[in-house]
């Protein structure tokens, strides 16, 4: 929690509130249904929420704004974005039924109103969106096929609608069809724990 606070010290105490219950909350669910390494779970704010809120580095989401967590596993990034961003809408999808339990019970024990979980595979959703969200989940081209159906056509944010995905290690040949228009910015800019070396966030337009 203290490194939450390093690098986002204006929360609310609500906010304040729900990043503290996420430990226990992940502990205690980790060990009945595994979304996250299990000799991870003490990592937990450095590797799963820190890096989840790296996005948030980036762009701040305006009031209302739609964004969609594909493949959101154990619910990250969508869970920490939904904590930092209250007025806006979450969609967190997984392709995996259980993953998607504990994001349900999770969320509701923190109290988040604003994001819904669905098991639902990529494909299947009809939904349009702000901007689609995700970690490592699969190569960007693969994802850029899918996703792009659900992005909206109408900008509401200061920068344009379109994919913003956490990545780590060389990303050269997954973005290589779009450095046009790629945007790559290195989160050890923003967040100086080792750990964050060599891990990018990034953004397309779509």
């Amino acid at each position: 929690m203290e490194l939450i606070l390093k690098y986002f010290p204006e929360l609310s105490a609500e906010q304040l509130r729900q990043f503290a219950a996420l430990y226990e909350l992940y502990r205690e669910w980790n060990a009945k249904i595994n979304v996250i390494s299990r000799k991870d779970i003490d990592n937990l704010y450095v590797h799963h929420v820190l890096h989840s809120l790296a996005i948030a580095k980036i762009i701040n989401f305006r009031q209302s704004s739609r964004v969609l967590d594909f493949g959101t596993g154990g619910g990250f990034p969508g869970i920490p974005l939904a904590i930092l961003f209250p007025d806006v809408n979450f969609k967190l999808i997984d392709g995996t039924g259980k993953k998607i339990l504990v994001v349900n019970e999770v969320a509701k024990a923190v109290g988040l109103h604003n994001c819904v979980a669905e098991h639902l595979r990529g494909e299947d959703e009809k939904g349009l969106f702000d901007f689609i969200v995700c970690r490592a989940v699969m190569p960007i081209p693969d994802l850029v096929k899918i996703v792009r159906k659900n992005v909206s056509k109408k900008n509401n944010n200061a920068i344009p609608n379109g994919l913003i995905c956490l990545k780590g290690g060389d990303v050269a040949d997954e973005i290589c069809r779009f450095k046009n228009i790629a945007e790559i910015t290195e989160i050890s800019n923003f967040f100086h724990e080792d750990w964050f070396v060599d891990k990018h966030v990034i953004y397309l337009p779509l």
